[in-house]
């Protein structure tokens, strides 16, 4: 088993952009992160303003009005949440 470790602040998230069909975010070391927007049904379903209102943390992005809370980590597991 390979185990890939990563610093904390490798995983600080800069922007979100929504495209069609995924969800972008970019690292703060200029990486980017793609994800199926169908993963995320609360996201999928919202409005554009919904989804422009929007709080970077440490290690992931929060959005209030969705109570939608998504981690780097996860992102990167690329596995669809439960």
């Amino acid at each position: 088993m390979i185990t890939l470790e990563l610093e904390v602040g490798d995983l600080k998230p800069r922007a979100v952009a929504f495209k069609a069909s995924e969800l972008v975010v970019t690292l703060m070391d200029g990486r980017k992160i793609a994800t199926p927007l169908e993963w995320y049904p609360r996201l999928q379903k919202a409005s554009a303003a919904q989804r422009a209102d929007y709080e970077l943390m440490p290690l992931g992005i929060h959005w209030p009005a969705l109570d939608e809370d998504l981690s780097i980590a996860g992102m990167l597991k690329g596995r669809r949440p439960k």
